[in-house]
């Protein structure tokens, strides 16, 4: 099962979105063994509450068996890198466009967008269980300079493809669940 979770930042996305993983694993497990588990960490620290957003994260995802796998840029890269029947987390393509678009050469990546849809349709057209995390920032009524404006209308463009791809697709709206797509199938996951 393929599962897009998206939802305002700092709401509990990332742990409904461990829960999920780890459901899956275990629903496709044999003698009630999980299979392999994978946590795709996209976020590259940059200050000390990025350190500790990771450290919170790593304390919460404790204990649940996943395998984590840095992967910051070039997502598509992860298929090199584990087994394709386990069970993935892929936290966040917010954080994975800021490290696209924004590299640490200085030199902004337009077409970061283009780059990241075409490795989410190389990993959704193999693995078959993923939760793929996103934050929804494109809402609101404020004008933004260009480059902020078309960070948003990115992300916007990544996640319409990964709801695309995906069996359900949930909104984390204050640890409310709402779900916009798949609800005959989410009962095998929650």
């Amino acid at each position: 099962m393929r599962i897009f979770i998206s939802g305002g930042c700092k709401n509990g996305k990332s742990f409904y979105a461990q829960h999920y993983a780890k459901r899956c694993a275990l629903r496709l497990a044999k003698a009630q063994q999980p299979n392999s588990l994978y946590y795709i960490a996209t976020m590259k620290p940059v200050d000390p509450e990025d350190e500790e957003r990771i450290a919170r994260h790593r304390r919460e995802r404790e204990g649940w068996g996943f395998a984590t796998i840095e992967q910051p840029v070039d997502i598509e890269n992860i298929l090199d890198k584990c087994s394709h029947d386990g069970s993935f987390l892929l936290d966040s393509l917010t954080a994975l466009l800021a490290n696209e678009m924004f590299p640490a050469d200085g030199e902004i990546n337009e077409h970061a967008a283009g780059k990241i849809t075409g490795g989410l349709l190389q990993i959704t057209g193999i693995i078959e269980n993923i939760v793929i995390v996103s934050d929804f920032i494109y809402s609101d009524a404020v004008v933004y300079d260009s480059l902020t404006e078309k960070y948003r209308e990115s992300l916007a463009k990544i996640d319409r493809t990964a709801a695309g791809q995906c069996d359900v697709v949930l909104e984390i709206a204050y640890t409310n669940v709402i779900i916009h797509k798949g609800k005959d199938m989410i009962g095998n996951v929650i």
